[in-house]
């Protein structure tokens, strides 16, 4: 390598020198716009067998064991649009039209109906796993959300307190942000939303 040239110089060609799709890079990245490297899709190339493109049917998961209830809904934890992993910059939301607050929980609004629920009433949120004493978030402000029925979501990492650590996937052990069983009931009282 030519020690007179940037680091980011230098450094281009040793990725030059190992991927051949990146010949010519510090060239081709000073024209504007850059350079595409090839994705076969895009180019409507199919590297498989019969030369077109392959689909499998997927047949859904069955990894969690099934808690029974109709009462039981699966929680999600969710980032906000002013958050970097568990780093939150402000409290708008302005993914989801929540502004200034991150107490709530998203639910799909026949899931509030069957519960006797309303957009803007307090709720408490409780795990509904098969093991262990049942963990709790209470107080949250309940938001009809276009989200899937059985499906309910807040934010993390406030959330987390409702994720045990030792209910986790089988292969990774990471714990299981995104599919917790809970319960959902009034805390009482409503909120103007």
């Amino acid at each position: 390598m030519n020690a007179s040239l940037p680091t980011s110089d230098r450094i281009r060609d040793g990725i030059e020198a190992v991927f051949p799709d990146f010949n010519d890079f510090n060239h081709r990245i000073r024209t504007p716009g850059g350079f595409r490297l090839p994705l076969p899709p895009t180019m409507r190339v199919w590297k498989t067998a019969s030369g077109k493109a392959e689909f499998i049917p997927f047949q859904g998961l069955a990894e969690d064991s099934e808690i029974p209830g109709a009462d039981v809904l699966t929680l999600t934890t969710i980032r906000s649009h002013d958050q970097y992993n568990t780093t939150i910059y402000g409290l708008d939301d302005r993914y989801r039209g929540v502004f200034g607050r991150r107490d709530v929980l998203f639910v799909n609004e026949a899931d509030l109906a069957a519960r006797k629920l309303e957009h803007g009433d307090l709720v408490d949120v409780e795990t509904a796993l098969a093991f262990g004493n049942p963990l709790r978030l209470v107080g949250l402000t309940a938001v009809a959300y276009d989200i899937a029925r059985g499906s309910v979501a807040t934010y993390y990492p406030e959330a987390n307190a409702l994720v045990p650590l030792t209910y986790q996937d089988a292969q990774s052990g990471t714990p299981s942000y995104k599919s917790v069983p809970v319960r959902i009931s009034s805390s009482g009282a409503t909120l103007q939303m």
